[in-house]
């Protein structure tokens, strides 16, 4: 791990020999206003010198280069090679990748992001989750793009769940129980709690832990923290719109170049 991470930010219990993770809070930077401190999203109203400064101070912290992806809440998973370093990226909102060198990054406000490792450094992955791209398939998308790049089964993958929206903040509509195949007629479902108000609450990251489970990945970690209950640490567009964007990686360390 390269210097440069906050003391606050966030990194996935697990201990894959080979592989390295980091994710961002909203502490340790230089945004001011509704982005402070730390977001790493340009576009969204921020000054850019700020988000400039914190861009390169979460790719110094890293012992690889972030990849940014155009995110489009779909399920397109990209497989990164050095060669994408150097031109941009289409949508996509996961990515995949054997090589060194190359920090599979997604950024978030709410959505859940979730790290994949295959050891020992074989491969990793990093996902945009969403609600619709959760119901879309994003996450079986990309365990059947690392297990194919790191030839290994899903049993053998780690992946941890970072912060995102919380089951107790989460309100949807019947459309999001009808995209995960939940009849809202019905008076129970394991990750929906009904409000009475034809609204539910949606436990985000318990829904991404059963797709997970369902797809053979036995060990799965993460996913206990709400962004919108967590103002000081955590940006959450459900809570404020106008926020930033926080960011998880995860990488091959360099010294896993040749295995």
């Amino acid at each position: 791990m390269a210097d440069g991470a906050h003391p606050d930010w966030l990194r996935p219990d697990w201990a894959v020999p080979g592989v390295a993770a980091l994710m961002s809070t909203r502490r340790g930077g230089a945004s001011r206003g509704p982005f402070e401190s730390f977001n790493l999203r340009d576009g969204l109203g921020d000054d850019a010198v700020a988000v400039a400064a914190n861009q390169a101070r979460f790719a110094a912290a890293l012992a690889a280069r972030p990849v940014w992806l155009n995110q489009v809440h779909g399920k397109r998973v990209l497989r990164l090679a050095a060669a994408d370093l150097a031109r941009p990226l289409p949508d996509a909102d996961a990515s995949v990748t054997t090589e060194p060198g190359i920090a599979c990054t997604v950024q978030v406000a709410d959505c859940l992001p979730v790290l994949f490792a295959a050891g020992p450094a074989r491969g990793v992955a990093a996902a945009h989750a969403g609600w619709r791209g959760l119901a879309a398939g994003v996450l079986e998308a990309t365990l059947a793009l690392l297990c194919d790049a790191s030839a290994c089964a899903p049993h053998e993958l780690h992946a941890w769940l970072g912060p995102c929206i919380g089951a107790r903040r989460f309100e949807v509509g019947a459309d999001v129980l009808t995209a995960f195949g939940a009849d809202p007629a019905s008076p129970a479902h394991a990750r929906f709690v009904a409000r009475g108000d034809g609204k539910w609450l949606a436990d985000l990251a318990g829904l991404a832990r059963d797709r997970l489970v369902a797809a053979g990945v036995t060990r799965v970690s993460g996913g206990h923290w709400c962004t919108v209950e967590d103002a000081s640490r955590f940006f959450s567009f459900r809570r404020d719109r106008v926020t930033g964007r926080m960011a998880a990686a995860v990488w091959l360390e360099p010294r896993a170049a040749g295995h």
